[in-house]
């Protein structure tokens, strides 16, 4: 780090440099006319004109950015400082993000999510050395997300600290003005949803305003809460389309939903709107989650996670109306575990055949004969392994067999498309009516609290060894890329030393210890597995993969570090 340069800027210089910023010249884009009537800009108005009419006779420009550093308004009297912020194009619809500018108050402090001085030729473009900015993270006082930044943006000689006071302090009030205003419109809509709950007790009702949502128990208990965030996208789609007055959807489930609006209580302004919720029965939803018992729907299958029971309820659901069933998902996350179980609950004795067996002419040989009996109950293991002549040969064998017996079939994650896109399996797999995906471990992290003892009684055969809440913990900050497998594999080395009394942190493989994350959110790890793909994709080059995902480079840098990801 260069001698006197405070770390936050060294840091910044570095981002920059990642970004592939000039530093002898600007390019900035111009992303987009800004929104003057968003609560921000309505927050912000009278808080701008107070502070611009105090600063009037001073070199000052008071400029209020969104959250993606887009300038929304730019506000001063002193005509050269105009003239000057022209020529650097810090004028409303371009971008001051870090990526297309460097290190400037506005970007810097949008990335650091904190208050920041950049004064003269602490700023990365030399074109900004004359300068000195003074940005503030604008934070949504009820979401706490950052909506914007306010900045002051002045000479480079002229009162830098000062500068930075007065922005906290403005933004403080800008803040204090949204707060009132998510109070005014809330309270709105909590009277106006009791009445809408009122009016029709029997009904299921919806409501939203901004990040504010209601739904009453009658919605909460009919649907899961992976169908409630479907629901609540449809819904605010619906908001921003004003011309559909009710809208279908399909849900997380498959299950289908209508939402009707209340036109009395739909205001596009302030972003409100009450819905009636009604659920269409196609025959394909499973019982509402009231109506499940708290144990897997399946027997000896542990987990508590909703989309673990889904998986598990589909796979019952399906089994028991005859339907030939395939399975996919992740190695080692219990697809053939959930398949046998749903066969053996719903057709007593099954058949399995792996995917290395059925490459010997005998074994398929086996399954013929199997395919010959009456009522016949069989699963293939992992044929997306299999090459495209034995996949032909099985797909003669079931052809005119449909309705004499059963098959289940197990397939890789990110292979099922490219299974149906091959010629030999493209036969296959129009056998199978459902496919059912088994969420990795990851994704349904909080089932490792059922699974570790479950799995620790069949590797002690029934003795009591236990897991310390600090290993529970730590365990469950691990992104288990083996899945039930792995975690299986790492008990058993554990039970080989100790098969009795506690399991604490120390007792943990390194690749457990070694962990410092939080505990990463379903939505997280989704994230976090996106990532990763497209780096792996794009030969771990960042800026490709951010641009893959439609996100910026700043992002995909900060969620690099977040995750723990190792590039």
């Amino acid at each position: 780090m260069p001698v006197g340069v405070r770390e936050s800027i060294s840091t910044s210089w570095r981002r920059s440099r990642d970004f592939n910023v000039h530093a002898d010249r600007l390019e900035l884009p111009f992303v987009r006319e800004p929104n003057l009537e968003s609560p921000l800009v309505s927050a912000a108005r009278p808080v701008i004109r107070q502070l611009a009419d105090d600063l009037s006779a001073e070199p000052v420009s008071i400029i209020l950015t969104s959250a993606d550093g887009v300038v929304l308004s730019r506000a001063t009297a002193h005509r050269p400082l105009e003239r000057r912020l022209d020529e650097v194009s810090l004028a409303p619809g371009y971008s001051y993000r870090e990526e297309h500018a460097g290190t400037n108050g506005i970007g810097t402090a949008l990335e650091n999510r904190q208050a920041t001085l950049v004064r003269g030729s602490e700023h990365y473009a030399g074109v900004l050395a004359d300068l000195s900015c003074a940005g503030v993270p604008i934070v949504h006082p009820v979401s706490g997300t950052c909506v914007g930044a306010l900045d002051l943006t002045g000479l480079a000689d002229d009162g830098g600290p000062l500068l930075l006071s007065l922005a906290k302090s403005a933004t403080a009030q800008i803040e204090q003005r949204m707060l009132s205003q998510a109070s005014e419109r809330e309270s709105r809509l909590l009277n106006a949803y009791l009445t809408t709950c009122r009016r029709a007790p029997q009904m299921m009702v919806l409501a939203i305003a901004g990040e504010v949502v209601l739904m009453n128990r009658r919605l909460r208990l009919a649907i899961d809460p992976q169908d409630q965030i479907s629901l609540l996208e449809h819904a605010v789609d619906q908001t921003l389309d004003t011309t559909a007055s009710r809208r279908v959807g399909t849900m997380a489930s498959g299950r289908v939903a209508r939402l009707s609006p209340i036109p009395e209580f739909w205001d596009e302004t302030a972003g409100m709107a009450i819905f009636h919720v009604h659920l269409i029965d196609t025959g394909k939803h499973t019982e509402p989650p009231m109506a499940r018992r708290r144990g897997s729907a399946l027997p000896g299958v542990v987990g508590r996670s909703s989309s673990w029971h889904q998986s598990c309820d589909r796979v019952v659901r399906y089994l028991r109306a005859g339907d030939w069933l395939a399975v996919s998902g992740e190695t080692g996350t219990g697809r053939s575990t959930v398949l046998r179980a749903g066969a053996a609950l719903t057709r007593g004795n099954v058949r399995v055949f792996a995917a290395a067996d059925l490459q010997i002419p005998e074994s398929l040989d086996a399954l013929d004969s199997e395919l010959d009996r009456d009522d016949f109950s069989v699963i293939l293991r992992d044929i997306d392994t299999l090459d495209g002549d034995t996949l032909a040969t099985i797909a003669d064998m079931l052809q005119g067999r449909e309705g004499a017996g059963w098959v289940g079939v197990t397939v890789g994650d990110v292979t099922v498309d490219a299974l149906h896109d091959a010629d030999a399996a493209a036969i296959l797999l129009p056998f199978f009516t459902h496919t059912v995906p088994i969420p990795p471990l990851r994704h349904r992290i909080e089932d490792l609290h059922d699974l570790i003892p479950a799995l620790l009684r069949q590797l002690t055969r029934g003795r009591e060894l236990t897991v310390s809440s600090a290993a529970m913990r730590q365990l469950t900050k691990y992104s288990w890329p083996g899945n039930v497998a792995e975690l299986r594999q790492i008990l058993r080395q554990i039970v080989t030393h100790q098969r009795s009394g506690v399991i604490d942190v120390n007792q943990l493989p390194p690749t457990c210890r070694a962990l410092s994350r939080h505990t990463l959110t379903r939505i997280e790890a989704m994230e976090r597995d996106a990532i990763i793909r497209s780096l792996e994709e794009n030969g771990g080059h960042k800026p490709a993969a951010a641009a893959a995902l439609g996100i910026s480079r700043a992002t995909i840098y900060r969620k690099i570090k977040e995750f723990g990801i190792d590039v």
